[in-house]
């Protein structure tokens, strides 16, 4: 369920969100302006395939913006809210827990928020982790911190056992801070509640460091994790440039989409290769990537810098077996080390020199606080979730798509995952930059 698709059949898709019933409670917040129902943004911004649509006499694709209502489905005073967060750490988690907590409680009035302990394990009573109370006060400098103060944890439980925890502790607006899996999990939590009919609200908050949600602009993190492998790529030039033939390699984030190592290398246009999943390389022979390092020292060139991100190459490793996290992600292989393997074997056969420098900079990554307006987005994103749950929307992903704060159905999000269009302007941006193909192509002297 990629744009195109939606745009090209936008009759077969229903890009609104669900809704828990009708609004009847007059929401507290005062001095902002409302978001009068209804869809608002179109996901395209191409005149010419809106005009398409229009003269086709087809329904323009739309998805509902995100926003405060003048009118809520659940009364403050009444309403218990609950934060998990999942998955790997990223850049801005405890930012957004504080944004939830700050929103639901000074706006909202709502007194009973809490914390539920190591992601949707939390959930489950087995692991006897008891929920946590937040108020403004216990959150006060979190976002001054990298990690989640709630604790995280990859993997879904049953979301028969999670909904009744959800019974117990009386709660009906439920926000799910993370990626795909995450809210795969949250989507399930939802069909669990609606097969018993509870007037419960799951929101979904887009952590995915990679950037690779489907549909959405950009989710928290990503913006921080390109500013701080930005500084780890001027390391590298400085490690690669201080000795002859020097390399310094720097694996990043990214396990299907290259968006961390595209986004870095234009953030810092000091490297020399940068290779990310969309792109398949060759190790050997005319064009790969072997030759292209040994073309780029003996043109006289004294060091290289390469960005690898960690999914890149992963056919390379074809034959070995595929292993699997606890949410079900394909684990990839070491591409890193690989690279450093086949390179100093390589050179070590011509006989040439090579300094060579490896840098792996992943935990580091992301276990930074977000900054800068990396950090005003986890905000936004936090103060939105809550309108959509106060609003009585469930089962979206509240996310910016076209630039604007929209209200996302998560099964859309998670349907498949973006990735750089490589005949697109930031691929060919990099290229650009770069220079690679100069040493790829055999036909450039």
């Amino acid at each position: 369920m990629n744009l195109d698709d939606i745009l090209q059949n936008p009759d077969h898709h229903d890009l609104s969100p669900s809704l828990l019933g009708e609004c009847t409670v007059d929401s507290p917040i005062t001095g902002q302006r409302f978001v009068e129902e209804g869809p608002h943004v179109i996901p395209t911004s191409d005149l010419a395939l809106i005009s398409g649509l229009i003269a086709r006499g087809m329904t323009l694709p739309a998805l509902e913006q995100a926003g405060p209502r003048s009118r809520i489905f659940h009364d403050p005073a009444w309403s218990r809210a609950a934060i998990v967060t999942c998955g790997g750490l990223a850049p801005g988690l405890n930012s957004v827990i504080k944004g939830l907590v700050q929103v639901l409680h000074f706006d909202y009035g709502v007194r009973n928020i809490f914390g539920i302990p190591y992601g949707y394990r939390g959930l489950n009573p087995k692991f006897r982790l008891a929920p946590i109370e937040l108020t403004p006060e216990g959150v006060d400098t979190i976002h001054e911190e990298g990690g989640t103060v709630l604790g995280s944890s990859r993997g879904n439980q049953d979301p028969v056992t999670m909904v009744d925890t959800l019974q117990r502790l009386n709660i009906n607006l439920l926000f799910c801070v993370g990626g795909d899996g995450t809210l795969r999990g949250a989507h399930a939590i939802v069909q669990e509640v609606s097969r018993r009919k509870l007037p419960i609200s799951v929101v979904g908050i887009p952590k995915t460091i990679d950037n690779d949600l489907n549909l959405v602009d950009r989710t928290f993190g990503f913006e921080t994790a390109v500013y701080k492998a930005a500084e780890i790529i001027t390391s590298a030039h400085i490690e690669a440039r201080g000795a002859a033939n020097g390399l310094s390699i720097v694996k990043l984030m990214g396990r299907d989409s290259g968006f961390i190592a595209a986004y870095a290398t234009l953030a810092n246009t000091v490297v020399n290769i940068c290779l990310v999943p969309e792109v398949p390389f060759r190790m050997d022979g005319a064009g790969g990537l072997l030759e292209a390092l040994r073309r780029r020292f003996e043109r006289g060139k004294t060091h290289a810098v390469l960005v690898v991100a960690e999914g890149a190459g992963q056919d390379l490793f074809e034959g070995l077996p595929e292993i699997k996290d606890a949410s079900g992600n394909v684990m990839k292989h070491d591409i890193g080390d690989f690279l450093v393997d086949k390179i100093r074997h390589y050179f070590d056969q011509l006989g040439m020199d090579l300094s060579l420098r490896y840098f792996d900079p992943s935990y580091s990554i992301r276990s930074v606080p977000a900054r800068g307006t990396d950090a005003i987005f986890c905000y936004q994103l936090a103060e939105n979730a809550v309108h959509a749950a106060m609003a009585g929307r469930t089962d979206v992903v509240v996310g910016t798509t076209a630039g604007v704060f929209t209200h996302l159905p998560i099964a859309y999000a998670t349907s498949e995952r973006k990735k750089i269009d490589v005949d697109g302007a930031l691929w060919h941006a990099v290229l650009s930059s770069t220079r690679q193909l100069d040493y790829f192509r055999t036909d450039r002297r």
